[in-house]
């Protein structure tokens, strides 16, 4: 997985990234990723296999759909969608997982601190 291939390499990739290890992200559920942003992170990403090339079948294809579907329910309440978003490489691109990375860490900080932490609803 993406997030043994970031294990097992030294890459440089920010050191505010927490990493969390799933078999597949089709096992990564909608409710994981809100839970993320309601507790306060300011941001999630998925990273998964290339699509089409998924060990369980259809299991990234699932993946995109539920942050596809978290998008659209930070946008109706007030959120950047670009909170949450999906990410696919093979297991051999480590340096594009650390892109990946400082590409989302950037996003975020562009966007500023999760608004809910300051509502303390987080």
């Amino acid at each position: 997985s993406a997030a043994d291939l970031a294990g097992s390499m030294r890459l440089d990739y920010p050191a505010n990234i927490k990493i969390i290890r799933v078999p597949c992200t089709g096992k990564v559920d909608v409710m994981y990723l809100m839970r993320a942003i309601q507790k306060g992170a300011d941001g999630v990403y998925v990273v998964g296999c290339l699509e089409g090339s998924c060990h369980y079948n259809e299991g990234n294809f699932r993946a995109r759909e539920r942050v596809e579907y978290v998008r659209m329910l930070l946008e109706e309440i007030g959120l950047e969608a670009d909170r949450v978003r999906m990410y696919n490489l093979s297991s051999g691109e480590g340096p594009t997982f650390a892109a990946y990375a400082r590409e989302m860490t950037e996003l975020i900080k562009a966007m500023g601190p999760n608004p809910l932490k300051d509502k303390g609803i987080a």
